[in-house]
C-alpha cells in the first residue's frame, strides 16, 4: 500500500482526509496525520464561539474515533521537524521517523506579530488557537478581580481583529480596536461601508482607533498601555494581536522546496510543489502569487490534491479564485462579492446608505447596466446569496439595477426566484455543491427534506452562509414535484404552527398532554412544549403560568436567567413614563436586595442579580408600589417607546406619550410567535425610533402614519407604511387586526419583520387583509384581540397569590437553603457576576 502523510491537522488537512476516504480507491492507501495541537481538527472559522460556551468538543470537525473508523492514524501534539525529500521521510520533534509516498503540506499559517518594542510583555496574546483563547480567558478573569474597569485592545481592525473585539466584550473588559489603516476591514470594504460599520460597532460599545501606528508596548513586565507617538497613547491592561497571518513554511524552506518572496509554498494548478511527491493546500499554498485565507479555496485545494493523487489529472484549480464572502461580525452582517472596489473605467457603482440604521449596500455594474460585477453589503446581507449567484453566473439584472439593493415594497425581490439559477450555479462554495446536485438529490429520491439534502450533499456544513438558499431550493424542488412542504414544528408533531393553533382552538385542549396524546408522538421537546404553552395562552386568553413544566426557564420563573444563574426583574413602565415616587421605589427595592440596575434600550429599569427565592419577594414589593410584570422574559409585548411629543416638545404634533401608554397597556401580556416592540413618535423627527419597531406610529399633519414589520435586531429592517393620516381609533383597529393576523399565521420564533417579508403578495396583500378585509376575518381578529385585552392578568401577581406556583421558586426541592455558590465582583460602584474560568 502507498502511504500518505498529512502534515497539519487544521480544517483543510481534515478536509483532505474526509475527501480522500470518500473515494473507492482510498483502500489502496495508508494515511498518517500529524497535528501539532493537542486535539483533533476544529472549526477555526467559528473560534470566537468558544468564548460563549468554552466547549472545545462543539468546534471539532470530527472526533478521534472518526479517524480510527476510517483507517487514518492521527498523531496529535507532535510536531514534524524535518523532511528528507531524497529518502522520502519525515522526522518529528520526538525524533521519530516515518516514510511517505506522498506528502501533504497543510501546516496553515501563524499569526503575524509586528516587531513592536515590548510585544513580549505579559498580557499580550495572539488570536489563533483554543489554547490562545484559554490564556486570554484566564488573564481577563484575573484582571476583572484586580481592576473592575480593565481595558483590552486589539491590534488589527480586519476580520479576525473584529472577532477578537467581540471576545473582549464577552470577557467583560472595555474593548478598543487599534488599526493602522484609515478604515476597518481594508481588504473587504470601501471607505463609506467601513464608516457605517465603525458607527455600528461604536453603538454597541467598541472603541475604534484608526490610522494608529503602534511604536511600543508600555509597562514594566506586563502591559499597561500602547504608545503611538510622543503625546499619543492608550492605557490598556491586555492586548490581543490580530495583525494578519504568515504561512508556516519553515519546513518547506529547510528542505529546499520553492517558496515565494513573501512566504508560502509555490504550487501549480494541481497543488503540486516543486517536488512531484509533495502537495501544499490551504494557507500554506502560494497559488497565483497569492495566499488565500478563506476556507472555501482551501477545501477546493484539498479536493484537487485528492484527485491528482488518485490519477484524475484533469481536476485542477481554476485560474481565478472567487474571494466573495459573507460574515457576521458581532451580530453585524458584512459581505462582499465579485469586485467590491470598482474603478470608474470598468463600470458604475450604485450605493444605498442609511446610517441611522447602520445600512450600506453597494453594487457595481457594467457601463451598459446589464451585468453585475460585484458589491459590498453592511448591516443587511440577506440578499447576498442571490446577488452572488447573479454575479457568478452572469444572470440578467433588472433594467434599473438599483432595484437589486433598494428596499422591496411589493413583496417580490428584483432578482426573481431561486429556481431561476442554472444547474451549475455553485450554492455552497465550502463544499462545492451546485444547485443541480441539491435538486438532483431530491428528484432522484435520495433526499426528501432539508436534513437529508444536507446529509447527502454536505451543503451548508461549512461556514453556513448558504443555508437559507439551500432551504429555498429544497422547498421549491419539493413543491415542483407535487410534494407538500410542511413546516413541522419538530419531530414530535407532523404539524405546523397554524395547524396546531386550529386544532387547539377547535378541540379546546388545555394541557400539553392532551395535545401530544391526540396529535403527536413521544414526550415532546424544548421546541414544541413552549410553543404549545404560548398557543394555549393566546387561544384561551390566559397566562402561560398554568402549566409551567413545559415552559423554558425564563417563562417558567417569569424572569430572565443570567449567566451566573441569577435572574433579572423588569417591571413594566408603560411608554417610559414614571412618577418620582415610583422611580424612588425602584431605587429602594434595588438597594434592599442589592441588585445591579440599568436603564434598558426600551426605556425601562432592569434589576439584575436576584436569586430564585428572592423573585417573589421583589415582585411583592414592586406590586405594592403599582408595578406589574414587564414580560421581558416572554415572547410577548416588551415596550412601546415614546418621545415626549406635544406634551413638552415644541416640535410635537400629537400626544405620543399618552397614546404610547394606551397601546402598551392594551397589548401587554399577549403571547406571540416572538417578542413585539412598539414606538410612538410625536413628529417626523422620529425620536422614538418607531420605524425600527414591530409597529410604529409617527404623528403627521392630519393624524398618525402607521408602520409595521420593523426590526432593530441582528438584521435591521425598516417598518413599512400600512396606513396614513389615521386617528387613534383607526390605529387601534388596524393594529388589533395586524397583530392577531401575525399571531395566527407566523412560524414559531418568527419576528414580524421576517413574517411580513415572506408574506405572499407582500405589503399590498397585507393592506388588503388588514384594511380592506379581503379574507372576511377582520371581525374575528378584532374580537380575539378584545378578549385577550379584557382578560389580562399580571403573571407576577398570579404567581405570588398561588401557593402551588410559589413552590417553584426555591433553589432546592427538599430544602429552604439558598444557593451559596454565587460569586459577584465589583464594577463601577455596582456588581457583576464573577467571569467564568
Amino acid at each position: 500500500m502507498k502511504k500518505i502523510i498529512v502534515v497539519g491537522n487544521g480544517m483543510v488537512g481534515y478536509k483532505f482526509c474526509e475527501k480522500f476516504v470518500a473515494q473507492d480507491a482510498s483502500k489502496d492507501f495508508e494515511i498518517l496525520v500529524f497535528g501539532e495541537e493537542p486535539r483533533p481538527a476544529y472549526d477555526r472559522v467559528h473560534l470566537s464561539e468558544y468564548f460563549e460556551n468554552q466547549d472545545a468538543k462543539a468546534l471539532e470537525m470530527a472526533p478521534s474515533s472518526w479517524y480510527k473508523a476510517n483507517g487514518i492514524e492521527l498523531i496529535t501534539g507532535e510536531r514534524v521537524s524535518d523532511i528528507n525529500r531524497v529518502a522520502k521521510t519525515i522526522k518529528t520533534a520526538k525524533n521519530r521517523e516515518f516514510s511517505y509516498d506522498y506528502l501533504i503540506m497543510a501546516t496553515g499559517s501563524s499569526p503575524f506579530v509586528p516587531p513592536i518594542k515590548g510585544v513580549e510583555k505579559e498580557g499580550v496574546f495572539v488570536y489563533r488557537t483554543i489554547e490562545d483563547l484559554e490564556g486570554m480567558l484566564a488573564y481577563a478573569a484575573k484582571l476583572n478581580k484586580e481592576k473592575p474597569n480593565a481595558r483590552a485592545a486589539v491590534l488589527g481592525g480586519g476580520l479576525l481583529g473584529l472577532e477578537a473585539g467581540k471576545a473582549v466584550l464577552d470577557m467583560g473588559l472595555e474593548p478598543h480596536i487599534v488599526e493602522f489603516a484609515p478604515k476597518l476591514m481594508p481588504r473587504q470594504l470601501d471607505s463609506r461601508s467601513s464608516q457605517v460599520l465603525k458607527l455600528k460597532l461604536e453603538s454597541i460599545g467598541l472603541n475604534i482607533h484608526l490610522s494608529k501606528a503602534t511604536n511600543q508596548i508600555l509597562g514594566d513586565g506586563k502591559i499597561t498601555g500602547m504608545e503611538f507617538g510622543e503625546d499619543d497613547r492608550l492605557d490598556v491592561d491586555m492586548l490581543i494581536v490580530s495583525a494578519g497571518i504568515r504561512p508556516r513554511d519553515e519546513l518547506a524552506k529547510a528542505c529546499g522546496l520553492e517558496v515565494g518572496v513573501r512566504g508560502g509554498i509555490v504550487v501549480d494548478n494541481t497543488m503540486k510543489t516543486s517536488d512531484d511527491n509533495i502537495y501544499a493546500i490551504g494557507e500554506i499554498a502560494l497559488y497565483n502569487q497569492m495566499i488565500y485565507g478563506l476556507v472555501a479555496p482551501g477545501y477546493d485545494m484539498a479536493e484537487v490534491a485528492v484527485k491528482q493523487i488518485l490519477g484524475e489529472t484533469n481536476v485542477v484549480m481554476p485560474a481565478d479564485i472567487d474571494m466573495s464572502t459573507k460574515l457576521k461580525l458581532i451580530g453585524v452582517d458584512v459581505a462582499s462579492f465579485g469586485e467590491p472596489f470598482m474603478p470608474a473605467d470598468k463600470g458604475h457603482s450604485i450605493i444605498f446608505e442609511n446610517k441611522t440604521q447602520y445600512l450600506y449596500k453597494r453594487i457595481n455594474v457594467s457601463h451598459d447596466g446589464k451585468k453585475l460585477l460585484g458589491g459590498i453589503l453592511v448591516g443587511d446581507a440577506a440578499d447576498y446569496s442571490m446577488l452572488h449567484q447573479i454575479y457568478l453566473n452572469g444572470m440578467k439584472i433588472p433594467e434599473d439595477p438599483a432595484q437589486l439593493i433598494l428596499p422591496v415594497t411589493d413583496g417580490n425581490a428584483a432578482f426573481g426566484d431561486v429556481m431561476d439559477l442554472p444547474d451549475e450555479a455553485q450554492v455552497c462554495s465550502c463544499e462545492s455543491v451546485t444547485k443541480g446536485q441539491i435538486c438532483g438529490a431530491i428528484e432522484s429520491g435520495e433526499a426528501n427534506d432539508l436534513a437529508s439534502v444536507v446529509s447527502c450533499t454536505k451543503a451548508g456544513t461549512g461556514c453556513g452562509g448558504c443555508k437559507p438558499m439551500v432551504k429555498d431550493l429544497t422547498d421549491a424542488t419539493l413543491k415542483s414535484l407535487g410534494i407538500e412542504v410542511k413546516d413541522s414544528i419538530c419531530e414530535h408533531f407532523d404539524l405546523n404552527r397554524q395547524e396546531l393553533y386550529d386544532i387547539i382552538q377547535v378541540k379546546g385542549y388545555r394541557t400539553f398532554n392532551e395535545v401530544i396524546d391526540n396529535h403527536g408522538k413521544g414526550c415532546g421537546c424544548e421546541l414544541c412544549k413552549p410553543l404549545i404553552a404560548s398557543l394555549m395562552a393566546t387561544i384561551h386568553a390566559d397566562t402561560a403560568n398554568k402549566e409551567y413544566a413545559i415552559q423554558d426557564s425564563n417563562d417558567r420563573f417569569l424572569a430572565n436567567i443570567q449567566r451566573n444563574g441569577t435572574y433579572s426583574v423588569v417591571p413594566r413602565v408603560p411608554g417610559g413614563e414614571i412618577t418620582p415616587d415610583k422611580l424612588i421605589a425602584l431605587g429602594e427595592i434595588a438597594k434592599k436586595y442589592d441588585l445591579y440596575t440599568k436603564i434598558t434600550g426600551g426605556v425601562r429599569v432592569d434589576l439584575f442579580g436576584a436569586t430564585l427565592n428572592q423573585l417573589p419577594l421583589i415582585w411583592k414589593d414592586l406590586i405594592s408600589h403599582g408595578f406589574e410584570s414587564g414580560h421581558a422574559y416572554g415572547k410577548s409585548l416588551r415596550t412601546v417607546k415614546t418621545c415626549v411629543g406635544s406634551t413638552w416638545c415644541r416640535y410635537g404634533m400629537d400626544e405620543s406619550v399618552s397614546f404610547g401608554i394606551e397601546l402598551e397597556n392594551r397589548y401587554r401580556g399577549i403571547r406571540a410567535p416572538h417578542k413585539i416592540k412598539g414606538g410612538v413618535s410625536g413628529c417626523i423627527r422620529e425620536c422614538a425610533e418607531a420605524r425600527g419597531k414591530d409597529f410604529g406610529l409617527i404623528a403627521v399633519e392630519g393624524g398618525w402614519n402607521l408602520y409595521v414589520g420593523g426590526n432593530g435586531g441582528a438584521t435591521p429592517r425598516h417598518a413599512e407604511l400600512l396606513a396614513e393620516q389615521i386617528d387613534n381609533e383607526t390605529v387601534i383597529k388596524y393594529l388589533d387586526r395586524y397583530l392577531m393576523f401575525y399571531m395566527r399565521t407566523a412560524k414559531p420564533l418568527q419576528r414580524t419583520a421576517a413574517w411580513q417579508e415572506r408574506l405572499e403578495g407582500g405589503m399590498d396583500y397585507l393592506k388588503e387583509v388588514v384594511i380592506d378585509d379581503k379574507l372576511g376575518i377582520c371581525d374575528d381578529l378584532e374580537k380575539e384581540m378584545e378578549t385577550l385585552v379584557n382578560k389580562f392578568e399580571c403573571e407576577w401577581t398570579q404567581a405570588i397569590n398561588n401557593p402551588e406556583m410559589m413552590k417553584r421558586f426555591s433553589h432546592f426541592v427538599n430544602s429552604k437553603e439558598e444557593d451559596d455558590s454565587l460569586v459577584f465582583v465589583p464594577m463601577r460602584e455596582q456588581k457583576m457576576p464573577e467571569p467564568w474560568n
